[in-house]
């Protein structure tokens, strides 16, 4: 008597065939692990960038077209004004890093100086100071503009015009890697959940390995499965990795340590399982292997550029912000620097989440529709 077919051993022998098949592949590795370590490395040690530098400004500070110091800011194109805050939002998101400094502008009522309220964090790193040396680029242009003004008639000298008070609270200090291994993480994850799927699934489709399959006792679900299990932990070694060569050679911020890494390991879960859907969606719309580059780009391109994987969105014009918080990459990456750096919990970036859950059934909905087994 013949033993029962199982499909559950078929599937997990699937999921070995295309594990060998992704790790004898060199664009598996190259997208996986190589490009995003090249990518750590170089931010990592050329700092900052085109980030901007999110200043928030207190209630009640004089933000009208009479400030010259507020104005000043406003025209200042590296910086990034918040005014939509309450006063404990942003205490919290000082500490946290989230913003670099607080700003509280009195009144600008000459003859009387103008006091201006500088909260920073050690929190800010180099940002901090960086927003100092534009301060005292603009009190020196205000001071020399009212002194020349003033001398145009009359030879008496004028008092300081702005009365600055600084203050430095204590904060773990947020490192540029803390910024950029997250992105490059979901850099990984999209590249191999969408190129990868859709190359797999077509190919096997044209080479009519797909059609064999068929020809034995092994369901459809199985062969899906199979490869999906393989590609999800193939990634998750390749996330893990990153994870651990950010935090031993470059100091990336695992707050909670172990908890840490495995709600990143979670959270990489979600985002490839999202990706992959793209990657089904690609491989039934493609004709042919050509096709699939392009359609593929279609989609990563923008997310890789727009989602925060390089740099801040807040360096984005606003309207450009509002596509950027549209897409699933954004999303995937604002929860992990929040779990690693802010300490937060999966039920702390729940906003996060049901916005990957809401891309989830979409693009799981077109996928049904346009994959194609033959």
């Amino acid at each position: 008597m013949n033993p029962k077919y199982s499909n559950t051993k078929a599937t997990l022998a699937i999921a070995r065939a295309s594990f060998r098949s992704i790790l004898r592949s060199p664009s598996a590795v190259v997208f996986t692990l190589a490009f995003p370590l090249i990518f750590i490395i170089v931010f990592a040690n050329i700092g900052g960038g085109g980030m901007k530098i999110d200043v928030g400004v207190a209630k009640g500070s004089d933000t009208s077209s009479k400030n010259p110091v507020y104005m000043a800011l406003k025209k200042n194109k590296i910086m990034n004004l918040i005014t939509d805050q309450t006063a404990d939002e942003m205490s919290k998101n000082l500490a946290k890093g989230n913003i670099d400094a607080i700003l509280d502008l009195k009144p600008f009522a000459p003859p009387a100086a103008m006091t201006v309220h500088v909260q920073y964090s050690e929190a800010s790193g180099d940002k901090g100071s960086v927003l100092k040396s534009a301060l005292n680029n603009i009190f020196y242009r205000i001071q020399s503009e009212e002194l020349a003004r003033i001398q145009s008639y009359t030879n008496t000298q004028i008092p300081k015009i702005i009365d600055l008070k600084e203050e430095t609270i204590s904060g773990r200090p947020y490192k540029y890697i803390d910024f950029i291994l997250p992105g490059q993480l979901g850099f990984s994850l999209l590249s191999s959940g969408v190129f990868g799927t859709a190359f797999v699934f077509l190919s096997l489709r044209l080479t009519l390995v797909i059609k064999r399959f068929f020809a034995t006792p092994v369901k459809r679900y199985s062969i899906v499965l199979g490869e999906a299990i393989a590609r999800l932990t193939f990634s998750l070694l390749g996330a893990l990795f990153i994870i651990l060569v950010g935090h031993y050679l470059f100091g990336f911020t695992l707050i909670h340590g172990v908890t840490t890494v495995l709600n990143m390991l979670v959270l990489s879960a979600i985002g490839l399982i999202i990706f992959m859907g793209f990657g089904f969606t690609i491989s039934g719309l493609a004709k042919n292997e050509s096709s699939v580059p392009p359609l593929s780009n279609i989609i990563t391109l923008p997310q890789f550029l727009l989602s925060g994987t390089f740099f801040s969105i807040t360096a984005f014009p606003k309207w450009l912000q509002y596509i950027s918080r549209v897409l699933p990459l954004t999303h995937l990456n604002d929860a992990m620097r929040k779990v690693a750096f802010e300490g937060a919990g999966l039920g702390d970036v729940t906003h996060q989440l049901l916005i990957l859950l809401a891309w989830f059934i979409g693009v799981y909905a077109v996928a049904v529709k346009t994959f194609k087994w033959e």
